[in-house]
């Protein structure tokens, strides 16, 4: 599917330009956007023109292609504001706070005492299930 191609998908209606956003990026296959409910100051989406609703459907050429476009837009966030650090999310899945079901990435610029809380509870699996997961995934 092509940009634009998913017209009931927010994203998709970004990327072809049917709805504004703040652009800092865009090329033939992505477009960067400021999240319109950051977390912070500079917090961006890294989104896929075509659309995949997650992770599980994105092939490894898009995801090698578009981790660059992360990488190179953390060092150019970073630069600009002097942030502390960032963050860089993706969400699968209801279950994993997913809202908007097209593919897309957060970086989030961090700074020592703000507000925004990224976190989960640490829990250790008994028994024998990590040696059953490792048999699993070969």
């Amino acid at each position: 599917m092509k940009a634009g191609d998913d017209m009931d998908c927010l994203f998709c209606r970004i990327a072809s330009g049917e709805l504004p956003s703040d652009k800092l990026y865009e090329d033939d296959s992505f477009i960067i956007i400021l999240d319109a409910f950051p977390s912070s100051l500079g917090h961006a989406l890294i989104i896929p023109k075509k659309h995949v609703d997650d992770i599980f459907e994105l092939d490894e050429e898009e995801g090698a292609a578009m981790f660059k476009l992360v990488a190179r837009y953390a060092k150019k966030i970073k630069n600009a504001l002097n942030c502390d650090g960032l963050n860089v999310l993706q969400n699968s899945g209801a279950a994993a706070g997913q809202t908007v079901f097209h593919f897309h990435m957060h970086i989030i610029p961090r700074y020592v005492e703000d507000n925004v809380n990224i976190g989960w509870k640490v829990s250790k699996p008994g028994g024998d299930s990590i040696q059953h997961f490792i048999k699993k995934l070969r």
